[in-house]
């Protein structure tokens, strides 16, 4: 399996993040990449697929506010990192702003995700880090390619960022094989919490198949998005599946979950595979509260494997940083066992 990653992911440093009324360190540091890194020994280089594939899933206007917001922020006279402070949670619609503020809230529904000085060069890189991983499975006769995507991207809608997410790179590589004639494609997220944003993408889309396999939403974060009953809308009806699942949930109970989804996703009839992987649903993580173990990692990824279609691996989150890079490398080896 090829492994693909750029140094630029780590020019996204934020200090700090509003997390339970509080200032805290940012969660989404650049230790999290450094430890999966170190834990292999061969990276192939990412490349320069351009603006096409993002623009193909996100709002240009978005897009264009993510490459200027931090320039907007110091020019106004601010330090350190750009956090928004007020939403519009009713009839959201767009509107033209001449201040930075306004611009955060409108395509932001957090406080937990600033932008930096070297947040959009990140978030790019990130993009074209799954971007070239999916490459890899287009051009050889390759199975599984893994993407370093760091900052991750699964909370990250059409035209708003959230939970660390600024571009969504499961959707944008979905996108892309899409158009490539890969599909039926079917997304697979299996980070401990609920991928909203690669829902709201697709949630009107009958082309994508999403499934995902995460925290109960009702305690946990997005909150608001990931119930058992959102089933898509539209000509997208029946092809979002959610199964959410309670505090404490170990590998054993986290299986039969995984065989539901999987099953799901075979029926539906996909011949390409985007796995949201985040490794938050380890034990050891501090921001999450399943109870996966290393081993268990081995033989979740064995069944997915077990599909038998191409699958590009995307990382999501995971913050237990001493246990990450084993924990991937825990995870990956079960798609080459």
């Amino acid at each position: 399996m090829k492994l693909f990653f750029d140094d630029r992911q780590t020019a996204h440093a934020p200090s700090r993040e509003l997390h339970n009324g509080d200032w805290v360190p940012y969660a989404e540091n650049i230790e999290r990449p450094r430890s999966i890194v170190e834990a292999f020994t061969d990276w192939q280089p990412v490349r320069d697929f351009g603006m096409a594939p993002l623009l193909a899933v996100h709002d240009a206007y978005y897009i264009a506010f993510l490459e200027r917001a931090h320039r907007d922020w110091i020019a106004a006279g601010r330090n350190g990192d750009a956090i928004g402070y007020t939403f519009p949670i009713r009839r959201r619609r767009p509107l033209g702003f001449g201040r930075i503020d306004a611009d955060l809230g409108a395509y932001s529904y957090d406080a937990g995700t600033p932008i930096a000085a070297g947040t959009w060069e990140s978030a790019y890189w990130s993009a074209q880090c799954a971007l070239s991983a999916l490459d890899e499975l287009t051009g050889s006769d390759a199975r599984h390619a893994f993407a370093l995507c760091r900052p991750p991207g699964h909370h990250a809608g059409r035209d708003y960022m959230g939970g660390y997410c600024y571009l969504n790179n499961a959707a944008i590589a979905a996108r892309e094989a899409h158009s490539r004639g890969l599909g039926p494609v079917a997304i697979l997220d299996i980070d401990y919490h609920h991928g909203n944003g690669t829902q709201d993408i697709f949630y009107e889309d009958r082309d994508v198949f999403f499934a995902s396999i995460h925290a109960d939403p009702r305690t946990d974060y997005p909150f608001y998005w990931g119930h058992a009953d959102e089933r898509g809308e539209g000509a997208g009806e029946g092809t979002t599946l959610n199964l959410p699942l309670p505090r404490g949930t170990d590998g054993q109970s986290y299986a039969p979950a995984l065989d539901t989804a999987l099953a799901a996703i075979s029926d539906w009839g996909a011949k390409f595979l985007i796995l949201s992987f985040g490794a938050d649903t380890h034990s050891s993580d501090p921001i999450s509260s399943f109870a996966l173990e290393r081993a268990d990692y081995v033989e979740l990824a064995g069944r997915i494997a077990s599909l038998g279609v191409p699958t590009l691996i995307v990382m999501e989150g995971g913050y237990a940083v001493g246990d990450l890079g084993k924990n991937v490398a825990a995870f990956l080896s079960g798609f080459q066992a």
